[in-house]
């Protein structure tokens, strides 16, 4: 009853923030739209993760670990698109949780791999039809087409290195040519 009441509460809020958005800025920038469509499922998701007593950042982790179990704390943080110290400090949390173990690899001192325990295996399938409810709401009126058009939407780490690439291309070979300019008025210089 009162995960109930939390949710219609929170699908309040979420419904008066939308309204705000679309009544206050109706010709606000997409990005920006973007930005709080991203915080309002985000918000959405924590308050359901809540009723179990899973924290959002703990989601990220969990479900990275569904996937791929026994990953090093590195893989874990690259996988989770977050710094290793935050990784470091979440496990330390979900391991009092009694969500996760960590276990020396038997290749390396140093490194520790991670494991789901059976209760935060569990988790999953309490959890992820909440993930699932969530992005049902979202997409509730969109049209088919234009979800296909976003999901081929590259992520932003393809994003930075389709960028980064035809950058350096573009950089590299003026300065290629500038060097090998230098070069030739240099050699010309010192045969004179």
């Amino acid at each position: 009853m009162v995960a109930s009441r939390s949710r219609n509460a929170g699908d309040a809020v979420t419904r008066q923030i939308l309204r705000h958005w679309q009544e206050a800025v109706p010709n606000d920038r997409l990005a920006h739209l973007v930005k709080h469509a991203a915080r309002g499922l985000a918000r959405a998701l924590q308050m359901r993760l809540a009723e179990h007593s899973v924290s959002y950042g703990h989601w990220t982790f969990l479900r990275v670990l569904w996937e791929a179990e026994g990953l090093t704390q590195r893989q874990l943080s690259d996988e989770a698109a977050v710094m290793e110290p935050t990784t470091f400090s979440a496990l330390n949390a979900m391991e009092k949780l009694g969500y996760v173990v960590r276990q020396p690899s038997p290749n390396s001192r140093k490194e520790l791999h991670v494991y789901l325990t059976p209760k935060g295996r569990s988790l999953k399938s309490k959890l992820v039809p909440l993930a699932e409810e969530v992005n049902a709401v979202a997409l509730r009126d969109v049209d088919t087409a234009d979800i296909a058009a976003t999901r081929r939407i590259p992520s932003t780490r393809e994003l930075s290195r389709l960028l980064n690439g035809s950058r350096l291309r573009a950089r590299k070979a003026p300065l290629r040519r500038r060097g090998r300019a230098k070069k030739r008025a240099l050699a010309q210089d010192a045969a004179r």
